[in-house]
């Protein structure tokens, strides 16, 4: 369930903010004259979201250029290939 306070309270409860955001991981979401304004979000959990969010990305990205070509590697080619490649500079 969301966490919604008003944004008068990240200046009177800063404290308590701060400390819900790094316990729960989870954003809490801070409203002015009764429309959402800001999200309030620890450093970790924007980071894991941010990282998350480039993972994604580049998923789309690698599926986009799959669609565009006619090389295909079955998993275990790509596992021999990374195998290879990594004894290689080892």
């Amino acid at each position: 369930m969301k966490t919604i306070r008003p944004v008068s309270d990240l200046r009177n409860n800063c404290a308590e903010i701060s400390q819900q955001v790094h316990e729960t991981g989870k954003p809490i979401f801070l409203t002015k004259n009764g429309f959402g304004d800001m999200v309030v979000l620890s450093m970790e959990a924007y980071e894991s979201m941010a990282f998350e969010s480039e993972v994604y990305e580049k998923l789309k990205e690698a599926e986009q250029i799959a669609e565009t070509n006619d090389v295909s590697y079955s998993t275990k080619q790509v596992l021999d290939m990374m195998k290879k490649r990594i004894n290689e500079e080892l």
